[in-house]
């Protein structure tokens, strides 16, 4: 049997497979971020398909960090209804679940969160959400590592299996770890040890939260490629070491940001000026931060299409989990088919047409003929 069907231990978690779900928006909850019939149908999907892993879309523990106008929200002790049923339709498949506590920063805009938007520092207009963020007071700052505790607490409420913190893609923990985002002189800033000193506090927070036993993990940035100096390999291995020993466990390493660099690593222009797409983009990054982690799982985003690939990945110890997102939009049901011998490497072609959806509102899905005209 493949290396990839077998079961693998997070803490007190065990997962039935290799595979795990990488949390993507969904664009498809209330606008109070209550969870609908067709987030629970995304997720029964999955499940049903033999995921082993299932990370739903990032939920915000604060309205005022709203990345979407759809997006699922954990800020309210009303929300954990609908996400005891996120839970159940989950296990009910024999599938793990892990909730995404999350933040936007300074990525979102009046719009979407009716609120001032707020960043550990102000670098000036954001060049995507045409926004200026007001830099955080240290109480604001004092406030959010709360809500993250809140956060977790309403997720074990709702009986999931673990919580993981967003800590990538440019949103408000990204920025307090980046050099590039975090300008700050206070203790909040000013070096490696106090940048990471919010997230340091958040998973304190979340553990005082949680019971003993509930995995907590962080989905960790590898390199921001921003303008000026961000988060780079080196930096990510050293906020792994420090997470790690933090009792966090497991990591998935991701990159880019949405406002600066959202696609820098996963496609390049070939000599006939066509993009052309990299297979396990974050492998290199990888290399770097899993030596330091020790036996703490690492999950692997990116890239990873092809059954052997994976395989090659797991069995070498590059990393313990493959992580995907497209090819299960497009194929909820990739991983039973894999295992039946049918396939042997996704259908996805990254046309990252499922992503331009959900900027638009539209709930994510496979538009590979195109968006629908409006």
């Amino acid at each position: 049997m493949s290396s990839l069907f077998c079961p693998v231990k997070i803490r007190s978690m065990t997962v039935k497979n290799r595979f795990m779900s990488s949390a993507t928006y969904e664009a498809m909850a209330e606008p109070d971020g209550t969870v609908t019939d067709a987030i629970l149908s995304r997720y029964r999907q999955l499940a049903k398909g033999d995921v082993g892993l299932i990370v739903p879309g990032h939920m915000c523990v604060h309205p005022s960090g709203k990345a979407g106008l759809k997006q699922t929200g954990i800020f309210s002790d009303k929300h954990i209804k609908g996400l005891k049923g996120l839970v159940d339709v989950i296990h009910r498949n024999n599938s793990k679940v892990v909730f995404q506590l999350a933040h936007a920063g300074r990525q979102t805009r009046v719009q979407i969160t009716g609120r001032e938007t707020i960043s550990p520092s102000n670098i000036g207009p954001d060049p995507i959400f045409k926004t200026e963020p007001r830099e955080m007071t240290a109480a604001e700052i004092e406030e959010l590592v709360t809500e993250f505790g809140n956060g977790a607490r309403r997720a074990a409420e709702a009986g999931a299996d673990g919580v993981q913190v967003h800590a990538a893609h440019g949103y408000m923990v990204n920025q307090f770890l980046s050099p590039f985002f975090n300008r700050r002189s206070d203790k909040w800033g000013g070096s490696d040890e106090n940048r990471f000193r919010f997230i340091k506090e958040a998973i304190l927070a979340i553990k005082a939260n949680v019971p003993s036993d509930m995995v907590v993990m962080v989905k960790l940035s590898s390199n921001d490629y921003t303008p000026g100096t961000g988060i780079d390999p080196t930096l990510a291995a050293r906020y792994s070491r420090w997470l790690v020993d933090l009792g966090v466990d497991g990591i998935e390493i991701s990159s880019g940001t949405l406002s600066f660099s959202p696609s820098a690593t996963t496609r390049s222009k070939d000599k006939r000026g066509r993009f052309t797409y990299h297979d396990a983009y974050h492998l290199e990054a990888a290399e770097i931060v899993k030596p330091v982690m020790g036996q703490v799982p690492l999950m692997l985003v990116g890239g990873v299409r092809k059954l052997s690939l994976m395989e090659e990945i797991v069995e070498s110890g590059k990393a313990d989990m493959v992580s995907l997102s497209r090819p299960f939009i497009r194929e909820p049901d990739f991983v039973k088919r894999l295992a039946s011998g049918k396939i042997n490497k996704a259908s996805c072609i990254s046309c990252n047409n499922c992503l331009s959806a959900v900027r638009t509102n539209l709930p994510v899905r496979c538009y590979i003929k195109g968006l629908p005209e409006k």
